[in-house]
C-alpha cells in the first residue's frame, strides 16, 4: 500500500514526480507538499494534493519525504525542524552529501540521496541513487519506486555523486549544446531550421537508441557509417583536429570540479 508521501518543495523536480506518480495511479489523497511560494501553493493544490502550511507539518504527517529546495536554503528550512527520526528522507538538493544532511537532521535518520536529470521532466530521465548506513533495503526500495517516476534509477556508491552530476546531471546541457550546433550547421549548408532540426532530432534519437538497443560499441557503430576516404571520415578527422573527445574530457573534469566545490560550498 503507498504510505503518505510527503515533499519540501514544490518545484520544477518536485512537481515532475508528483504528476508521474499521479498519473501512474498513486493516490492524490496520499501526497502533500510545502512551498512558501503563493503561486506554487495554488497551482499545486488545482493537483488534488494536500498542500500544507509549513515544512514542520510536512516532516510531522507523512511516512516518508522528499527534499527537494533549492541548496542555499536548505540550513534554513530545517533550522528547528521537527523531524521524525523514524520517517526515511530522500534529497534531491544537489551539492548536498549524506553526511552534511545527517548533520541537519536527527542521528539516525534514514537518508537517501539522488541525483536526477531535466529528462526526467518527460519521464526520460536517469537517476542515481545512495543510501546512508542507516537506511534500510526497505527505505532503497521506496525511494526507487518514487524516483522511478521520472525515468531509470541507478543505485551508486556516494563518492560517485560528483562524477554522475558531472555525467548525467548536466549531460542534458552538453547534448543541447550539440544539436544546437548541428542544427546550426545544417542552416548554414543551406537547409532551412525546420529540417535542419528535424533531421538533428531524428539522427540523434535513432543513433541513441541504436547504441541502447544494439548492445554493440558506440565505436563499432560509429565504423559502420565511416567508409574509407568517406564523408563521415573527413568529418570525424577535423572534429578530432579540433579537440573533440579531449575537450569532452575537459567538460566533464570541470563539471564534477564544480560540484565538488558546490558541496563543500552550499
Amino acid at each position: 500500500m503507498e504510505r503518505e508521501l510527503g515533499f519540501i518543495g514544490g518545484g520544477m523536480m518536485a512537481d515532475a514526480i508528483i504528476n508521474s506518480l499521479i498519473n501512474q495511479g498513486y493516490p492524490k489523497e496520499k501526497i502533500m507538499v510545502f512551498d512558501p511560494d503563493p503561486q506554487r501553493q495554488q497551482e499545486l493544490s488545482g493537483l488534488g494534493i494536500q498542500v500544507l502550511a509549513s515544512n514542520a507539518e510536512v516532516a510531522q504527517k507523512a511516512a516518508g519525504v522528499v527534499c527537494a529546495v533549492k541548496p542555499q536554503v536548505l540550513p534554513e528550512v530545517f533550522r528547528n525542524l521537527p523531524y521524525p527520526v523514524q520517517t526515511p528522507f530522500l534529497s534531491i538538493v544537489a551539492g548536498y552529501s549524506i553526511a552534511r544532511l545527517a548533520a541537519l537532521l536527527p542521528e539516525g535518520t534514514r537518508i537517501l540521496r539522488a541525483m536526477p536529470n531535466t529528462p526526467g521532466l518527460i519521464q526520460a530521465g536517469i537517476t542515481a541513487l545512495s543510501s546512508s548506513e542507516s537506511a534500510s533495503e526497505e527505505d532503497l526500495v521506496w525511494g526507487q519506486e518514487i524516483l522511478g517516476a521520472l525515468g531509470k534509477v541507478v543505485i551508486v556508491p556516494e563518492r560517485l555523486m560528483d562524477a554522475v552530476t558531472a555525467l548525467s546531471g548536466s549531460g542534458p546541457g552538453y547534448v543541447y549544446k550539440f544539436i544546437e550546433a548541428l542544427i546550426d550547421a545544417g542552416v548554414l549548408l543551406g537547409l532551412s531550421r525546420g529540417l535542419a532540426r528535424e533531421l538533428t532530432l531524428q539522427t540523434v534519437i535513432g543513433s541513441a537508441r541504436m547504441v541502447a538497443e544494439s548492445g554493440e560499441h558506440p565505436g563499432v557503430l560509429r565504423d559502420m557509417v565511416t567508409s574509407p576516404g568517406g564523408t563521415t571520415m573527413a568529418g570525424l578527422a577535423e572534429m578530432e583536429y579540433g579537440g573533440f573527445t579531449g575537450l569532452i574530457y575537459k567538460a566533464l573534469l570541470a563539471a564534477a570540479k564544480k560540484a565538488e566545490e558546490i558541496g563543500q560550498s552550499s
